[in-house]
């Protein structure tokens, strides 16, 4: 697991290998992740967008970005956490994925960036 303070909100997240989603004899490799939020600031915030890096190993790269996370734009308390799983799909064995999210200060409308950390996705066949 690796974790990040930026801006006052926690940002964790756990990787996970998906095996029976994933097809090594066509290249493709399929990981899930979970992030955790956690709201360290003493006022509300508000997740409002995302962007995403990701990177596999051959060198490609390409960016995500939209509204929310999975569907959802998160409020949180001073305090407070949240938590959801999503995936990725990788044309390699390993790669990573950074990024960040935008969010607003719900007491002064202000709009502010968290960091994601950067974390690794990795086959347990490339383990060994």
């Amino acid at each position: 697991m690796v974790s990040k303070i930026s801006e006052g909100v926690e940002i964790s997240v756990e990787t996970f290998y998906q095996a029976d989603y994933s097809n090594p004899q066509n290249s493709e490799y399929m990981f899930a992740y979970r992030i955790t939020i956690e709201n360290q600031n003493n006022f509300t915030v508000k997740l409002l967008r995302r962007q995403w890096y990701i990177f596999d190993s051959n060198g490609e790269h390409r960016e995500v970005e939209g509204e929310g996370v999975v569907g959802v734009q998160p409020v949180l308390k001073p305090g407070e956490h949240y938590q959801y799983v999503s995936g990725c799909n990788l044309r390699t064995e390993m790669g990573r994925m950074h990024g960040t999210y935008q969010m607003e200060n719900e007491n002064s409308k202000t709009v502010f960036s968290v960091n994601i950390p950067s974390f690794e996705m990795i086959a347990p066949s490339k383990m060994n």
